[in-house]
């Protein structure tokens, strides 16, 4: 294979990878915020929060080692992976903030407009920054 092409098939690769840790994280997230949303009966930015936090782990585990097969335990790449983990919780609560309290959506669907806008900027800051390999 041709260069370009190797380079397109890697990056391939990473995208369909990235979604399913992705997906896997995510579920760990909404399932979480929608328990205590609704059963604990916490606000929805808090539930969120709380929700984020638990696939934070899931999510940089499976990044680290299976989408980019980069260390796990690499201290300067966990901070940098925070850094965009904490962005990535910032647009997350932003999103729910403004479909919940501004246009009165209910917390499902505040949550789907989350899943379909935050993974896109995610992966370019990870691959692109956090789990970046040294030249």
């Amino acid at each position: 294979m041709s260069r370009p092409i190797e380079s397109l098939v890697r990056l391939v690769r990473q995208g369909a990878v990235f979604g399913v840790v992705g997906v896997a994280a995510t579920l760990t997230h909404v399932l979480i915020a929608l328990a205590l949303e609704g059963w604990a009966d916490l606000e929805p930015l808090v539930a969120n929060l709380i929700g984020y936090c638990s696939g934070i782990g899931v999510s940089y585990l499976g990044h680290a080692r299976l989408t980019f097969g980069a260390p796990s335990r690499d201290a300067a790449q966990f901070a940098r992976f925070l850094a965009v983990t904490l962005f990535a919780l910032g647009l997350n609560q932003l999103i729910v903030w403004i479909c919940v309290h501004r246009i009165g959506w209910p917390f499902w669907a505040a949550l789907t407009a989350v899943v379909l806008l935050v993974p896109g900027p995610t992966f370019l800051l990870a691959k692109l920054w956090a789990f970046r390999r040294a030249p």
